[in-house]
């Protein structure tokens, strides 16, 4: 075998339109003209929904509006790969979105083979080793006792039973490995193994699955909310023998990730990472940072589960979620994606609907001859032709993925596919529903306590202070955060809210505008032969003339209040100089203390 490896860098860019769906696209062209075997051309097409309407190839403010990011690739007969994320779109539009994607694909192919054409590129010869017979002679004589292996039920002792009858094999089958003539190890090792393959296709189509379900059948689930005691939010979610921890903490905004990529740089306040430990499959193997099935998988979730968190106006946390799996045999993404939902109300995040995740496979013989096969097992992943996973609610689509084995499938399968997958998402979500059927009202004791205000943009620098003197010297007093955006909102956090709540109430007094007609609690700050100066607000004060103090003649302001005194007086009017004229006399007028 030959390895084959095609670049493609981005020279220059826009900033509004991303580089991958010419990449995609250009790859099969210089495949298509180069003297290397290809099964192309192929072509790829991103969709975006604005207001009902499809657009392909999107820019960046286009998708920002959309409600769909659809990406698929294929060739003119049929569909060889989907990714999209959308708004809870119901399946018929996404299916009909995938077949105006698939017309968008036999245009660019049509431009790729007119290219070719020119070209006219000289393929290479390469010589197909001729068939040895040995793959009829095992199966003739070990056929029967593969579907009988490879009909037992649990993982374990699935593998048991298989690797058992292969010793058994080997030994009959290579008596002497030194003997002149003797059958490779490597050659019955490939040979067993499209024995197996065969088997499990045949018994799937058959409509026998390895482990015994019928074909819609989902494997038990086990749904179980608040399973750490000390984290924000946590959850197990089971689905046979493939199980996800989740952990969901809740942060501030200095704890968003900043992205700086090929567009503008932004922040992502929700983030979920799949971690895929070596135990969880039965293999021993270090520790490493994550590859990129860890990085897509987490990537998948993430963006399936992203439409229901809540925008920061309703929930001004930093969300980041964990999924450790713990055992696997099948869709562990989507497993992620279940347990991502309830931890998430586990940990008071108010969701505005619960997610569910499912994968579907296929085993094609034929367009004709097909079966569709809901929550597949690792055998059935391996063996079979398809991997669909598709998240969503009980409104309809969040997250889809598609991976193929074979040439593509056709628009019938998929959206067979798509009604199957509901099915089985719906019975999830009851499933998952019965073990915490709302998000709880209150986020855990340990979270941070996260509270929000606004002040007018032109008092920032007043809240900040001269070299952060003022706003450092709230946060010291009350042991509170304070971060300060650039349109005025200002988000305050604390381990409990009572500080937070403190430091709420002096950025609110500090930054607060005097209004006529209002009472407030004051210091006296200087006096004067004509009045007293009070502070009703931090570094705003007023003028209560001697005359406002009381009903009554008052003959020095000094038989009234002293310096230091706190007083409640009443705002009667702030002159073109924006000075604040106060009165005593009013708030006890007001209070039934004196006749006016």
């Amino acid at each position: 075998r030959d390895e084959v490896q095609v670049c493609a860098a981005v020279l220059s860019s826009d900033r509004q339109h991303d580089g991958d769906m010419l990449a995609m696209n250009g790859a099969s062209a210089a495949l298509s003209i180069s003297p290397l075997p290809f099964l192309g051309p192929i072509a790829s097409v991103r969709l975006a929904c604005v207001e009902g309407r499809l657009i392909p190839f999107p820019s960046q403010d286009e998708l920002c509006e959309s409600d769909l990011d659809l990406v698929v690739s294929g060739n003119e007969e049929s569909i060889l790969m989907i990714e999209g994320f959308a708004d809870e779109m119901p399946e018929g539009p996404m299916a009909e979105a995938i077949e105006a994607a698939h017309e968008c694909i036999r245009e660019i192919l049509a431009l790729q083979r007119e290219f070719i054409e020119k070209v006219a590129p000289v393929k290479r010869e390469y010589a197909i080793p001729e068939d040895d017979g040995l793959f009829e002679v095992v199966k003739t004589k070990y056929y029967d006792a593969y579907y009988e292996a490879k009909h037992t039920v649990g993982k374990l002792e699935r593998a048991e039973a298989v690797n058992a009858l292969k010793a058994k094999i080997a030994a009959e089958m290579i008596p002497d490995p030194e003997a002149e003539g003797a059958i490779l190890p490597n050659r019955l090792e490939q040979v067993l193994e499209q024995l197996e393959k065969k088997v499990v296709r045949d018994q799937i189509l058959s409509g026998c699955r390895p482990d015994g379900r019928g074909l819609k059948e989902i494997r038990p689930l086990l749904c179980k909310a608040g399973v750490l005691p000390r984290v924000h939010g946590s959850a197990v979610f089971q689905r046979g023998e493939t199980q996800a921890l989740i952990t969901v903490t809740l942060g501030t905004a200095r704890d968003e990730q900043r992205v700086d990529g090929l567009f503008e740089e932004y922040s992502k306040k929700f983030m979920l990472d799949y971690n895929f430990p070596s135990y969880s499959v039965g293999e021993c193997r270090p520790i490493r940072s994550p590859g990129r099935r860890e990085l897509g998988h987490g990537a998948l979730a993430e963006r399936s589960v992203n439409p229901v968190i809540p925008p920061s106006a309703d929930f001004p946390y930093t969300i980041r979620i964990i999924s450790d799996i713990l055992e696997s045999n099948g869709s562990s993404s989507m497993a992620s994606v279940c347990g991502a939902t309830l931890g998430l109300m586990d940990a008071g995040v108010p969701i505005t609907n619960p997610v569910a995740g499912i994968s579907v496979g296929l085993v094609k013989e034929s367009n004709e001859k097909w079966t569709l096969l809901t929550d597949i097992i690792g055998d059935e992943d391996h063996y079979g032709d398809m991997d669909f996973k598709i998240a969503g609610t009980q409104n309809g689509i969040t997250g889809i993925q598609l991976d193929l084995k074979i040439d593509g499938i056709t628009n019938e399968m998929i959206r067979a596919t798509m009604a199957q997958s509901r099915e089985a998402r719906i019975q999830i979500l009851r499933t998952m529903l019965r073990s915490i059927p709302r998000p709880r009202t209150e986020i855990s004791e340990w979270a941070p306590r996260l509270l929000r205000t606004k002040i007018n943009p032109d008092k920032i620098g007043l809240l900040i202070g001269p070299g952060g003197k003022t706003i450092r010297a709230i946060q010291e007093s009350t042991g509170a955060t304070i971060d300060i955006e650039e349109d005025g909102t200002v988000l305050i956090s604390s381990s409990n809210l009572d500080s937070a709540q403190d430091a709420m109430n002096q950025v609110d007094a500090l930054t607060a505008t005097v209004e006529i007609g209002r009472i407030y609690r004051g210091r006296v700050t200087s006096i004067k032969d004509f009045g007293a100066f009070i502070e009703i607000l931090p570094g705003r004060d007023g003028l209560c003339h001697i005359s406002e103090l009381s009903s009554g003649y008052v003959q020095k302001v000094s038989d009234v209040c002293a310096i230091g005194d706190v007083m409640d007086v009443k705002v009667i009017d702030i002159d073109e100089q924006d000075r604040v004229k106060l009165s005593r006399k009013a708030v006890m007028i007001e209070r039934g203390e004196i006749e006016e």
